[in-house]
């Protein structure tokens, strides 16, 4: 067995029982659903999405600075390290209907709920069994295979929780793999922190004091009159330095959205809707769409312009919708 383990100790600190789970009543009740994931799958004859290849491999050795001479040539075999690599779906991921179930997702989303929010890799194992040569079609199944008590480090109180994946080339076991996080509570934060503010620079500062007046400003090139959103020091159509501004009305559409549900981010509740607005003037920003629930939110929707006061010293410009798409 081979412990390919990276521990994050310094930051953990010696964990032990106890802390504050924040949102969590009855931490006993908790521990209990928590356990009740142990043993359940959340991969199920999964299929790598690529069968081990040379290219691959070459790629990895050489972002590692790995020579070794058994992972290449005409008898190479795959660098053991890569193990995990060879399940992975990329940023495209897995087809929808191979492998994954909801376990994982769903003890997850219970931690979130419990006010564990942050997350931390702490380590992992890998065990190898048999070597992968280009060509192996790699299958795997994965487990819940432990949820700890709850545990209080440096970093906040939380639950580790271990996955373990077994990687087989047809019947034969070629490996397995343990990851191990930390869903934690970060300690010491009590306060919902405040939005995070905008960057201000010599570019950009003219909108932002527009919008502390409550005046959404948009650049034009007085060298073409070509109208320009965000600012820019010069005009990507004609090239000249020189601008002026024009005072947008406030009318606009929703050219497109997204709805950010996961991860929570601190000082923002999800999900909620962040839009691309595109003004009466034919530029386009993008804000947040207030006024309908973020469900509602439709392309081509007619928005209005208004503007936000987060706190004393922040405000943004945000649309207000007013009726749905036609």
């Amino acid at each position: 067995m081979v412990n390919n383990e990276q521990e994050v100790s310094d930051d953990l600190g010696n964990a032990g029982n106890g802390g504050n789970l924040g949102d969590t009543s009855n931490p006993g009740d908790l521990e209990k659903r928590l356990k009740a994931f142990e043993g359940r799958p959340s991969v199920v004859a999964g299929v790598g999405k690529d069968p081990v290849n040379a290219p691959m491999i070459r790629h990895w050795c050489e972002a590692m600075g790995d020579t070794n001479p058994a992972y290449a040539g005409p008898d190479a075999i795959a660098p053991p390290t890569m193990l995990q690599a060879w399940t992975m779906g990329g940023l495209s991921g897995h087809r929808a209907d191979i492998g994954r179930t909801e376990a994982y997702d769903d003890l997850l989303a219970l931690l979130d709920e419990a006010g564990c929010t942050s997350v931390v890799a702490t380590d992992c194992e890998q065990e190898y069994v048999r070597a992968l040569r280009p060509g192996d079609e790699v299958t795997f199944d994965a487990v819940i295979e432990s949820v700890s008590e709850r545990k209080t480090t440096k970093l906040g109180t939380g639950y580790f929780v271990t996955t373990r994946m077994d990687v087989r080339v047809g019947e034969d076991l070629a490996g397995t793999h343990r990851f191990r996080i930390l869903k934690y509570a970060p300690a010491g934060r009590h306060e919902k922190p405040p939005r995070p503010r905008p960057v201000v620079n010599r570019d950009n500062v003219g909108f932002w004091e527009g919008v502390r007046q409550h005046r959404l400003l948009i650049q034009r090139c007085t060298g073409c009159g070509t109208l320009r959103h965000p600012w820019l020091p010069g005009c990507t159509t004609c090239g000249c330095p020189d601008w002026d501004t024009v005072e947008a009305s406030g009318e606009g559409t929703v050219y497109s959205y997204v709805v950010l549900h996961h991860p929570p981010f601190p000082a923002f509740d999800p999900p909620y809707a962040v839009a691309l607005i595109e003004l009466a003037e034919g530029v386009r920003m993008i804000s947040n769409v207030v006024g309908v629930p973020y469900d509602k939110v439709r392309i081509g929707q007619s928005v209005l312009l208004e503007f936000q006061a987060y706190d004393d010293d922040l405000v943004l410009p945000v649309f207000r919708a007013r009726g749905e798409a036609a």
